[in-house]
């Protein structure tokens, strides 16, 4: 094994794992719930952007709530495949596929 290539490619693994990072700061996901009557867009950052309530359910407080936490969580599980399938990309064909290796990891 040629120490010196590993530690290039250790270099690079880096440079395209913050490359990939700033990236996925840009990406965007939407989750709804209630039949699209609660729809929440969060970024790449994990941070909730905008929330969209149907004014036809403001008057059931309960459900608006429950109904905020459902779209969120939707909203957070999509932006987390979008970052996968980013760091999938960016990382392709830059390290040997290592085992019990999860890069996801240091997108969080």
């Amino acid at each position: 094994m040629d120490l010196f290539g590993m530690m290039g490619k250790v270099k690079e693994a880096q440079e395209k794992m913050k490359q990939a990072q700033d990236k996925a700061a840009f990406l965007r996901a939407e989750g709804e719930s209630g039949a699209g009557m609660v729809k929440v867009t969060v970024s790449g950052n994990r941070k909730v952007l905008k929330i969209d309530i149907d004014q036809s359910i403001m008057d059931d407080k309960e459900m608006v709530q429950d109904l905020i936490v459902a779209a969120t969580n939707i909203a957070l599980a999509n932006i987390e495949t979008e970052i996968k399938s980013t760091l999938a990309q960016s990382m392709d064909g830059v390290l040997p596929n290592i085992p019990g290796l999860d890069l996801n990891q240091f997108l969080k």
